[in-house]
């Protein structure tokens, strides 16, 4: 079975709310652990534009927030459920998931 990364960046406060979703989707399963994933912080910077539904910042504004960068891993069977369901509790209306396929060795 094939295995891919998933990154999500996400608001400090939010991160361990995504965290656990993750988790519960069967993303971060490593041998005989679970809920495994690695986290670092930085800064997200956006510009909502027209018609956008920001739930941090203004319309037309730049903003900045402090956010995790999330990794895990998740088998393909769990894939698009884990995606399904990060999108669902994301607070962002557009929230950015990174995925790539992991090659075996």
């Amino acid at each position: 079975m094939s295995k891919y990364k998933v990154i999500v960046y996400v608001p400090v406060e939010e991160a361990d709310k995504i965290r656990q979703v993750m988790g519960e989707a069967g993303g971060g399963k490593i041998g005989n652990y679970d809920f495994c994933s690695f986290s670092v912080r930085g800064v997200g910077r956006f510009r909502p534009l027209a018609g956008a539904n920001p739930t941090i910042g203004e319309v037309g504004k730049l903003e900045e927030v402090e956010e995790e960068r999330i990794e895990t891993v998740v088998g393909e069977a769990y894939l698009k459920d884990l995606i399904e369901r990060v999108r669902a509790a994301h607070p962002y209306e557009e929230p950015v998931i990174n995925v790539t396929k992991l090659h075996e060795i």
